[in-house]
Parts: structure tokens; sequence; C-alpha cells
């Protein structure tokens, strides 16, 4: 199979389902920021100690390309042929946030992104799950985005951050706390 097909060179591209469209359709905008986001998922997971949290990071990584599709799809009715992300999956994300904040001092402040340069790694990922979270929102306005997509996103930014708080503590790297001056 031949990696470049030659069918975008006009900025043109298909939606699961056979439907062409710009490439800057919001859609592919939305998708692609998945892309990216899953793209610093592996940037955290080949950088991280391997502990318990690097199979988690894997499992999101597989969530991720499932999510993308999802968002891939043309419409309502086109049916993917794999397993959709469902409520099981955003259980198993909470379980993951809950391990993670078991572990972890209470917050007393406001956290800056910083600590080390893994946990950065993590806040920025944080910051694109966010940038997908509401483009998926402003896509659902005018097309067919499948609700869990939303929620999934939402709990893996909190996932994210808890994720930087865990590197910061594993690497003995201080949190940046966020003191307003008066």
């Amino acid at each position: 199979m031949k990696i470049y097909t030659k069918t975008g060179d006009k900025g043109m591209t298909s939606l699961y389902g056979g439907e062409r469209v710009s490439k800057s359709h919001l859609r592919i905008e939305t998708y692609g920021t998945v892309d990216e986001l899953n793209a610093w998922m592996g940037m955290i997971s080949s950088n991280s100690e391997r502990e318990y949290y690097y199979s988690d990071l894997v499992t999101i990584q597989n969530h991720l390309f499932v999510l993308g599709a999802m968002l891939a799809v043309d419409g309502e009715h086109t049916e993917l042929p794999l397993k959709k992300i469902d409520t099981d999956d955003i259980k198993w994300i909470e379980k993951c946030i809950d391990k993670i904040v078991a572990t972890l001092p209470p917050m007393t402040h406001f956290i800056l992104p910083g600590g080390s340069t893994i946990a950065s790694h993590a806040h920025l990922a944080r910051c694109v799950c966010r940038r997908a979270e509401r483009l998926a929102v402003t896509l659902s306005k005018s097309a067919f985005v499948d609700d869990i997509a939303v929620i999934y996103l939402n709990r893996l930014s909190d996932y994210l951050f808890c994720l930087a708080r865990l590197i910061c503590k594993n690497t003995d790297s201080e949190e940046v706390k966020w003191i307003p001056r008066i």
C-alpha cells in the first residue's frame, strides 16, 4: 500500500463513509487535534519512567485512535467496524484518576504548568485535550458528534492534570504553585 494517494493534493479529503470535504473543515480540525493529542501522549509515554501509568497511557492512545475514527464519521448513521468509546471507558479513566489522586498530597493552591519537562508535556497534552474538547463541542452544534466523545475528552484532561502532578511527585520535582499578587 502506498502512503501517498494524491487524492488530497487539492485540499480535499474523505471522511469515513466517503464524503469529500475541505481539509479545513471543522470535523477534520477536530479529529486532527485528537491526533495531535495522541502524539503528545506518545511523547509522555516515551519519556516516562515505566511506572504503573505507562500501560494506562498506551490504553488512552488506543482510545484516542477510536475517538478520532468516531469523529471522522460523516454522519450519525455511518457505522464504524470497531468498538466505540463507551461508558465503560469513561469509568476506566475515572478509576485511573482516582488511583493517581490517592497517591497525591491535597492541593492547597492552583498549580502552574511546569515542575519538570515531562510534567510540562502532560500539561501541554491537557491543553491540546481541552482544545479538542472545545472543537468537538463546536462541531456538535452543526453536525453529529457522539456525546461520549466530549465526555471522554473532559475526563482525559482531568487525568492529564493529575498525571502531571504524579510525575512531579515521582521525579521529586516541585509543583509550581500559583500565588496571586494581592
